[in-house]
């Protein structure tokens, strides 16, 4: 639809995990313990109360911590989609690779692991803090 290029691995990328996410968010929803939102209904408060205070507490953190896993894989991704025609770093590489230019690759290749590394470390963080 959109050809080759940053576009495509964007739209491959978001699609990707709008999918995987909304599956993921679903099933978080619907394993909701009923023993807060009876709890809250018995004090007399309407829907909007049950669902602030019974159901967002209890999906939240899960939400959150499925979320940073899908950034933290997207970074990783991102990569291998350049690798193929989806522009960014991953062509930036192939293209260095290609005309033998080793010290450029060894860069990229070196700030392609610092960053997963942070990313990583960041994430394990976040999540980390939510619990």
């Amino acid at each position: 639809w959109v050809g080759i290029g940053p576009f495509a691995g964007m739209l491959a990328l978001m699609i990707h995990s709008i999918a995987s996410l909304t599956k993921q968010y679903s099933e978080i929803v619907e394993t909701v313990n009923e023993g807060p939102i009876e709890g809250i209904q018995s004090t007399g408060a309407n829907k909007l109360q049950t669902i602030w205070f019974a159901i967002v507490p209890q999906v939240v953190l899960p939400f959150v911590s499925f979320t940073v896993d899908r950034w933290d894989i997207n970074v990783r991704m991102a990569t291998i989609i350049g690798l193929v025609g989806g522009g960014g770093i991953g062509t930036m590489l192939i293209n260095y690779y290609g005309q033998a230019m080793w010290p450029e690759v060894g860069c990229i290749i070196i700030v392609i692991a610092f960053v997963v590394w942070f990313m990583d470390t960041a994430s394990a963080h976040i999540r980390e803090a939510l619990k």
